[in-house]
C-alpha cells in the first residue's frame, strides 16, 4: 500500500508497509499512481499524452523514471507487502505480564472546576479522595515485582491534581530512590499539573526528581478562562502563567510540555499556539477535546475542517520559526524518518492494560486513567495484582489488526489502532474506530512527514 500526497511544495509517497518515503517529481508522482493497477504500456502511454507539451520530458525520460520505480518496487521500498500481521499476537506475547509504567492517580480531587474534564473535576465520577503513601508505595512495589527485567520504570503522578498531595509525591520519590538499586531499576517521573500550586518547593523538587513535567495551559487567556476556572468561576490564566514561565526557565526551557486543549470554541488553536511561543514556552501540545457527544465543547464536522486546515499552517509556521532560528517542538509532529518506533510499537500500540496501567487512591488497578472509575474495567488491585484476566485479555489483543477499519488505513503503522479509551467512549467498544480522531490524526501525519522533509533537506 501507498499514500500519495502534495503539501509544502512536496510531491510526497509513502510506502506503508516498508516505512519509505520519497519525494518526486510530478512525472514519478503520477507513474507510482497508476503502477500497480495499470499495465505498463498504458501507464507510459498515459504520462507521455500528459506530458506531450512539456519539451523538456522526453519519452526517455518517462521511460527511464519507470524503470527507477520498478527497482524501488523491488528493492522492496515500494508496494511492499504486509508481512507483519502474524507478529501481532507474538510480539506483545513477549511481554506479557511485562509492566513497564504506572500512571498513579495521587489525588482524586482538583483545585479547577474545568467543564471539559473527563475525570469529573477530578472525582472520576466517584468520591473525593487521596493516595496515602502506604498505597503508593505497594504501587511502586507492583511495579518492580512485574517489571521483570526492565531497568526503566516511568510513573505519572497524576489527578485530579496531584499537587493537592504533594508531601506524598515527595514521600513516594523517596521511597523509589531508596530501593531502585537493590533491584536494578531507575524510576522516571513525570508530573502532570495545572499550575494552581506551583511554587519554589514544586520547582525545585521537580527540576531534580522528574524527568518530564505536564502544565495545562488552553493558550489565549479568553480560551483558557472560559474552560479552566475555579470553583468561585474565575479563571485560572492570570494566577498560572507567571508561574510557567518561573517553571519552564528553571528547566532551561526543556523536558516539559504545554499541553493544551482545544474545543468547539477555538477550533482556530494555532492562536493559542501562537500564544503559548509568545509567553516563551516551546515545547508544546495541543489536543482535540473527547467528550460525550451534544456537549458543548464536542467538536463539529465545521470545526474539523477549520482544524485540518490549523495543522497545516502549524507545519508552515514550525518551518519558518526554524528559519527564524526560533524552533519551536509540537508533540504530535514528533516523527523520526530513519529510526522512528520498532515494529513492535507499530504494531501493539500504547500496551494500556498491559504494560501500562493506572493506580487510583485506593489502589485498584484500571488500563489506563481513561477507564478509571467505570468498574467493568478494574483489573485488580496493587497488594493482589491482576485479577480481570478477561478485561487485561482483551487489552492484550487490542492491536492494530483487531480493528477491522484500519485494514486499508495508510495511518495505520503510525496510530497502531489508535487509543483504546477514544475507541471505546466512541463506539462502546476498545476494538472500536474513533472516526474523527482518525481523520485529525491522519492530517497530523501527514504534516508531520512534511516538516520531518524539509527539515532533512534542510529547506
Amino acid at each position: 500500500m501507498i499514500h500519495q500526497y502534495k503539501q509544502g511544495g512536496y510531491n510526497i509517497v509513502l510506502d506503508v508497509c516498508s516505512g519509505a518515503v520519497h519525494v518526486v517529481d510530478e512525472v514519478a508522482y503520477d507513474i507510482i499512481a497508476l503502477f500497480e493497477s495499470t499495465t505498463k504500456e498504458d501507464v507510459l502511454k498515459a504520462i507521455e499524452e500528459k506530458y506531450a507539451d512539456h519539451e523538456d520530458i522526453t519519452e526517455s525520460d518517462i521511460a527511464e523514471c519507470y524503470a527507477q520505480v520498478e527497482e524501488l518496487k523491488n528493492s522492496g521500498k515500494l508496494f511492499a507487502p504486509d508481512t507483519f500481521e502474524a507478529m501481532a499476537g507474538t510480539l506483545k506475547q513477549k511481554t506479557a505480564g511485562v509492566v513497564k509504567a504506572l500512571c498513579l492517580h495521587i489525588a482524586h480531587t482538583c483545585n479547577l472546576n474545568c467543564a471539559y474534564c473527563f475525570a469529573s473535576q477530578g472525582k472520576y465520577n466517584g468520591e473525593r479522595d487521596v493516595m496515602s503513601l502506604e498505597v503508593g508505595k505497594r504501587a511502586l512495589d507492583f511495579l518492580i515485582e512485574n517489571s521483570g527485567t526492565r531497568h526503566n520504570l516511568e510513573v505519572d503522578f497524576f489527578g485530579g491534581e496531584p499537587l493537592m498531595n504533594f508531601g506524598v509525591v515527595k514521600d513516594l520519590v523517596a521511597y523509589a530512590r531508596s530501593i531502585e538499586k537493590e533491584h536494578n531499576k531507575n524510576f522516571r517521573f513525570t508530573l502532570t499539573t495545572n499550575g494552581v500550586l506551583v511554587d519554589d518547593d514544586v520547582i525545585e523538587f521537580a527540576n531534580k526528581e522528574c524527568s518530564n513535567v505536564v502544565l495545562s495551559l488552553d493558550g489565549r487567556k479568553e480560551i483558557h478562562d472560559r474552560y479552566r476556572v475555579d470553583y468561585a468561576g474565575n479563571g485560572s490564566w492570570d494566577k498560572i502563567v507567571p508561574k510557567f514561565q518561573k517553571f519552564v526557565e528553571a528547566r532551561n526551557g526543556k523536558n516539559y510540555y504545554m499541553r493544551g486543549t482545544f474545543t468547539h470554541q477555538n477550533p482556530d488553536f494555532l492562536k493559542d499556539i501562537q500564544q503559548m511561543l509568545d509567553l516563551g514556552f516551546s515545547e508544546l501540545s495541543m489536543e482535540p477535546v473527547v467528550c460525550a457527544p451534544g456537549d458543548p465543547a464536542e467538536l463539529t464536522e465545521d470545526d474539523l475542517e477549520i482544524v485540518m486546515k490549523q495543522y497545516e499552517d502549524l507545519a508552515d509556521l514550525m518551518l519558518k520559526r526554524d528559519k527564524e532560528g526560533k524552533p519551536f517542538t509540537f508533540y504530535h509532529y514528533m516523527i523520526d524518518l530513519t529510526g522512528g518506533p520498532c515494529i513492535y510499537k507499530r504494531i501493539s500500540g500504547c500496551g494500556s492494560g498491559t504494560e501500562y496501567m493506572a493506580v487510583t487512591p485506593w489502589g485498584d488497578l484500571y488500563p489506563c486513567h481513561q477507564f478509571v472509575g467505570d468498574e467493568k474495567f478494574k483489573l485488580g488491585n496493587v497488594w493482589d495484582g491482576v485479577t480481570n484476566h478477561e478485561i487485561q485479555s482483551e487489552f492484550a489483543s487490542c492491536n492494530v489488526y483487531a480493528h477491522p477499519e484500519c485494514k486499508d488505513c495508510w495511518a495505520r503503522l503510525y496510530c497502531s489502532g489508535g487509543c483504546a479509551a477514544n475507541a471505546y467512549h466512541a463506539t462502546g467498544s476498545v476494538t472500536g474506530v474513533y472516526e474523527s480522531g482518525c481523520k485529525l490524526f491522519r492530517k497530523r501525519m501527514e504534516c508531520a512527514i512534511m516538516v520531518a522533509i524539509a527539515r532533512a533537506l534542510g529547506e
